[in-house]
This record gives structure tokens, sequence and C-alpha cells, in this order.
């Protein structure tokens, strides 16, 4: 009997294949808090974390969750370090991506020398380009092609690196938050979402602009889409042909969150406890994952991690549009509790954390960076 009895799954070879069909309600399409300022949510946030330094006598245990990764990932952490961590094991369950740094050289000689290592490495378009430090979606992009390559190295900033990865050959995609206390061989996942990328479908009649526009959703949030397609804003798209608005799986970009803390499972759990014990200092933080259908990925079985975030990750599920706002700040708080009881093991286990100067640096420098980046897609 499959897992998915009772849930229709939207069909093969469609922009969000292998999902339960995205239900759309015109009287309450988006979230009435998803888009609110981070002051919002992150106040009590803040407050709870004063008390925890106190409780424990360090403000500054967050920040050794994940001790293999910078700050343990709450700013300024290298996607490239953090998947280079996966060991043999971990390694074929990571998307295949080589890392490039902008130099003085032309922009030619630059994708030239990506094109040859893409070669050996067996990469080959179409494949996502992003940066490697940053968040939240910033500057990734969709290549398709050389000639989209060379703009990408054009646009993204002096000395900065980014990474190029294969486009993952499943088009569903879960944000999957993975918490395993140290020590300790189980962990457990914390929350599921599964992100759609936002869509409109043509009518033969409408142009792209006037289709968005009369989207229950997408056109409350006009203001993300249309910059994005001014080339085919008076296109007419022909009848049930569906266009795909955004790529970046980021709610801040577009993208449509859902809760799935319905499909978890112990099957999917210990295939990620035999992945990320794998992944030297992994302990807690969202696994960007797409997989092939839903039945399958709750047996833990065909699906590919795009990256893994850190101690700054958060339970994106909280995003979909019937959550409540008390779970919301129930689930932030639960995650920044986890958080400096996870830090406070760690410390007693040796691992010193750094001075919080060093967050405020990370910060300013990514901050820095992201507001060079190329625009997302």
């Amino acid at each position: 009997m499959s897992l998915m009895s009772g849930v229709q799954l939207i069909p093969p070879h469609k922009i969000n294949a292998g999902m339960p069909t995205l239900e759309v309600d015109s009287k309450r399409s988006i979230s009435r808090y998803e888009f609110f300022p981070a002051w919002f949510f992150y106040t009590p946030v803040v407050i709870q974390s004063l008390c925890q330094g106190m409780y424990y006598g360090d403000f500054r245990l967050p920040l050794v969750v994940n001790p293999s990764i910078k700050l343990s990932g709450m700013v300024g952490e290298s996607k490239h370090e953090i998947m280079s961590l996966a060991g043999d094991i971990a390694k074929p369950w990571v998307s295949p991506f080589i890392t490039r740094t902008k130099n003085n050289d032309s922009v030619e000689s630059q994708a030239q020398a990506a094109l040859a290592v893409m070669n050996e490495n067996g990469l080959f378009f179409p494949l996502v380009a992003k940066p490697d430090l940053g968040c939240r979606g910033v500057g990734v992009k969709l290549l398709q092609d050389e000639g989209q390559l060379e703009q990408y190295i054009r646009d993204f900033p002096d000395e900065a690196r980014f990474l190029l990865q294969e486009k993952a050959p499943y088009q569903a995609e879960a944000g999957v938050f993975y918490v395993r206390q140290p020590g300790e061989a189980q962990g457990e996942i914390i929350s599921i979402t599964l992100k759609y990328a936002p869509s409109v479908l043509g009518d033969g009649l409408h142009t792209l602009k006037q289709l968005i526009e009369l989207s229950p959703r997408a056109g409350q949030l006009s203001h993300l889409y249309l910059p994005r397609h001014t080339e085919k804003l008076n296109w007419i798209p022909e009848k049930d042909e569906e266009f795909q608005l955004a790529f970046a799986g980021s709610h801040s970009r577009g993208s449509i969150f859902r809760d799935g803390n319905q499909y978890i499972t112990a099957e999917l759990t210990k295939k990620l406890d035999a992945i990320l014990h794998d992944v030297d200092g992994y302990h807690y933080g969202r696994l960007d994952i797409k997989f092939d259908n839903l039945d399958d990925f709750m047996k833990g079985e065909k699906f590919t991690i795009l990256e893994l975030n850190g101690a700054s990750s958060e339970a994106a599920h909280i995003w979909d549009r019937n959550t409540p706002l008390k779970a919301i700040f129930s689930m932030l708080l639960k995650q920044y509790r986890l958080l400096y009881a996870i830090g406070a093991k760690q410390k007693k286990r040796g691992h010193k954390p750094p001075p919080l100067s060093s967050l405020l640096a990370a910060w300013r420098e990514e901050k820095a960076l992201t507001e060079r980046y190329p625009s997302t897609d």
C-alpha cells in the first residue's frame, strides 16, 4: 500500500512533479505573517537567548553547535567548506559541485577554465550557480549555456567564490530540519517543509504580466516576480502551458512553503543519521533536498542534498499559510533552546566558543558581499 494513500500527487513532468497537489485558496493564498519583518519574530528569540546565556553562563554556545563549521553556520559560513565535510558515505548523497573564485583574468578565460573543471568532474549544462557565502537564495541562478556562465562571472564580485552545482534530476523539493545531540547515535527530524516553485498556467489569451496579476498568490507578490521577467511580460503562453516564476527555493524569493511534518518517518530519519554521521561535526541544521517522489523520499530513497545549512537555519514549515502565530513563535523558541543545550554539551566536550566579535565581523562580510551578487532566478 502506498505511503501516500489519499494524497493526490502532481503529475510527472510538471514543475512540482512528485509533490502533493498544491491547493491555492484565493482568500488565503499567502500566510498573513510570511512577510512580516524579522524583528517581529526574533525579538522573543533574543530575549530567550539572553536568559539561556545567563542560565548556561555563556552567550556564545550556539557558535559551537556544529564545531567543524565556521561559527556553526550562524552567519558567514562557506557552502563549499560545509559540503566538503562529507565523507565517503555522505558524498554520494550530495549534489556534485565545483567551486570557483572570480579573479582578474578575462571573463572568457575564467569561463573556459570553469568549463574545463566541469568536464573533469562530469558536470554539464544546465547547472546551478550560487555564491559560496550567502543565504535565502541570494545570487542563485540556473545557467543553461556558456554565455550565461560568462554573464554570471561578469556580474559576480571580484575575489569572491561561487559554486557550480549539478541541476538535480528531481523536481520536488523539501527543507528537512535535523538535530542530533552530541554523543548520540540517533538524531531527530523536527521539521519538513515542502517547497513549491510558483508558476502560472497559460490560457492562450492573457500575457504573462496579466496571468501574474490575476493569480491569487502571485498577484499579491507581483513585486517579486515582475522584475525577473521583464523581457517576457507581454508574451502570451499557450493554453495549459506552465511557466515557472521563481527558481530559488526561498520563500523570501517567492517560493511557496507548506507544512510537511506529516511525512516525517523513521526510515528517512535513519537514512539521514547514516549520512550525517559522515559529515564531520554536523549536529543541527536544515538540509535543502530535491527528491523524486514522496513515497520513496519517506523511505529514505531517491533524493539528493543541495545544501547543508547550519545554526541560523529555520524550520521553514512555519511559513505555511495555515500556521498560527503561536506555533511560529513556539518553533523558533524551541530551535534556540536546542541550540544552547547542544552548545553547552559541545563546550563540555572541549569545543571552545569563539568571541562574539567574530560573529559581527562575519555578518558584515556577508552583508557587504550579498549586496553585490547577481539577481536571483
